[in-house]
């Protein structure tokens, strides 16, 4: 997210969703998947005394749930019962995270599909009867809608299953459902509330459920912290994975822009625009990075990724990862509470410890990402971005254009607008085409800023591996009056605007609230990352499952 009013108002910097903005191992498990059986968790009672049932899969990785499926213990089919199961359970009632929009209905018979074909041939590989949980902006032609949580796409069926859900469908995974979001992915209205959406309602942070999930990927860190789903997946434009992967206390990865394709996806920026994992553990996020990239047609972006890519980032895992990595500890982000910043002094501790050469300061130019250019770029590329994409629909799309969205909200304004507006999209609206020269200044200076001027020039300065800060501050109350609490400090903006990976692991607890530790580099430096991030999870393990209180402080 790239601090969502200050990047979408005034100074760009902080968490939009494709732009949003504001962990280690399973327990028993390193981040080389060195695991101890996974077993039946305990209830948790949260603070109003009522009892959280316990979960089997409680914390379960993707080896865990292979070597069940290798074993007999348990089927592709008896894994997303558990997990239909406790989405009912925790969304629908108990503490009510709201954290999913709808689950596949087809999703038990995908999963007998699979458990026929391992008995027949075995799996296809590491995602073979694996449940994931992916956004409400990223495509599937099924039985399931694609609206961006707005009901103006409500009934919306794509023609096509995006490039994503069809490399999910061919690793042989099942597509659990679909995540809530921040409305069209936040960009749509001044004062807004991270996690709610006209379809979806309010999502809740599990940690303490009277504050924020952070967004625009709200439901998919919520999923995963949670255990609602195997693995979830996000989309992020200037923070939108790495703020709510850290307020709920998650791994989350947003790759080079490129790495993942995007058709199919509900977009906001082609320039800054991608999906990525949301998992509990690096690992699990590695296998699931890996299984997804390749080069795809409808999206040019992607043919760079072609002698960038891997097929297997999990072999980019090394315990002992740290030696000798030399990280850059940017300060120039601010605005963290201070109890933040003291973890953060842990955990370069930690990096230490581990044998990385820390390079500090390490500073970027803070103007480079608080550019208000960041603003003109988005709004730009929305509109183009969205009603091409409304095009992709065909005649039957229930909106066709960025103005047919304004006057549908307008119209049902007591749904659609209870708290706030849409005072982005239509400033959107009333952008020219991608040929003024307005954009294409905007789009050269902003980039070289974060780019040659920002991430590239302090690590070639410094020879750096990476580039660590605090991911975001912590999770704030939700506030339907005031709007989302923007004045805490974020990191995801330099990454974001560059188009350049970024990799958040959890980095401890405040007060029961999580925060996280963000690693990140130059574009297809993702090996780099996962061997730095893995390692530093692997030495601090500060993943702890959340208890659901309904408030804590």
């Amino acid at each position: 997210m790239i601090d969502r009013r200050r990047f979408i108002g005034t100074t760009v910097a902080g968490s939009l969703g494709l732009v949003a903005g504001a962990a280690g191992c399973a327990p028993g498990e390193s981040s080389l998947g060195e695991t101890s059986p996974a077993g039946t968790s305990p209830g948790t009672e949260n603070s109003a005394g009522s009892q959280i049932p316990p979960f089997e899969l409680d914390e379960v990785t993707v080896d865990q749930l292979q070597r069940s499926m290798e074993s007999g213990e348990r089927t592709a089919r008896s894994i997303t019962e558990l997990y239909l199961g406790r989405i009912e359970a925790m969304d629908r009632r108990g503490p009510e995270l709201r954290s999913m929009i709808e689950t596949n209905p087809d999703a038990l018979s995908i999963a007998d599909q699979l458990d026929a074909e391992r008995q027949a041939s075995g799996p296809r590989g590491p995602l073979h009867g694996i449940p994931v949980a992916i956004k409400d902006n990223i495509d599937t032609h099924d039985r399931m809608t694609t609206t961006a949580g707005s009901l103006a796409l409500e009934g919306s069926i794509p023609p096509l299953d995006s490039f994503i859900a069809q490399k999910l469908r061919e690793a042989g995974a099942i597509i659990l459902g679909k995540a809530n979001l921040s409305e069209w992915a936040y960009f749509r209205g001044e004062q807004a509330t991270s996690g709610w959406s006209g379809r979806g309602g309010q999502c809740r942070n599990p940690y303490a459920l009277d504050r924020n999930p952070c967004g625009s990927s709200s439901g998919s860190g919520v999923a995963a912290s949670a255990n609602l789903s195997a693995l979830t997946i996000g989309t992020e434009t200037g923070g939108s994975i790495m703020c709510p992967s850290s307020s709920n206390g998650v791994v989350g990865i947003k790759p080079t822009v490129g790495l993942w394709s995007r058709s199919g996806i509900i977009p906001i920026s082609h320039s800054q625009d991608t999906a990525g994992p949301m998992c509990r553990t690096v690992r699990d996020a590695a296998i699931l990075l890996g299984a997804l990239t390749g080069v795809d047609p409808r999206d040019s972006a992607t043919s760079a990724s072609n002698g960038n890519a891997q097929t297997d980032y999990t072999q980019f895992l090394d315990p002992a990862g740290l030696r000798g990595a030399r990280i850059g500890v940017a300060r120039s982000f601010t605005g963290f509470d201070p109890r933040v910043t003291d973890l953060f002094e842990d955990a370069l501790q930690a990096l230490a410890a581990g044998g990385a050469i820390l390079v500090d300061p390490a500073n970027l130019d803070a103007s480079a990402w608080r550019d208000p250019l960041s603003l003109t770029l988005l709004e730009y590329e929305y509109k183009a971005g969205l009603n091409a994409y409304f095009a992709s629909l065909g005649p039957d799309a229930p909106v066709k254009t960025l103005a047919d969205v304004i006057e549908f909200n307008e119209r049902n304004a007591d749904r659609e607008m209870p708290y706030f507006g849409q005072q982005r999209m239509i400033s959107s609206q009333t952008r020219g085409p991608l040929t003024d020269q307005a954009y294409l200044d905007a789009k050269r200076t902003i980039q070289r800023a974060n780019r040659e001027d920002g991430i590239d020039r302090v690590m070639n300065e410094h020879n750096l591996d990476a580039i660590v800060a605090p991911t975001r501050d912590l999770p704030w109350p939700t506030d339907h009056i005031k709007g989302d609490r923007l004045d805490g400090g974020s990191s995801a903006g330099p990454a974001a605007i560059a188009g350049y990976p970024n990799i958040t692991v959890p980095m401890g607890f405040v007060s029961g609230l999580p925060a996280g530790v963000s690693f990140f580099g130059r574009a297809w430096s993702e090996p780099t990352l996962i061997r730095i991030a893995g390692a530093y999870e692997n030495a601090t393990n500060h993943r702890t499952p959340p208890t659901f209180a309904d408030s804590l402080g």
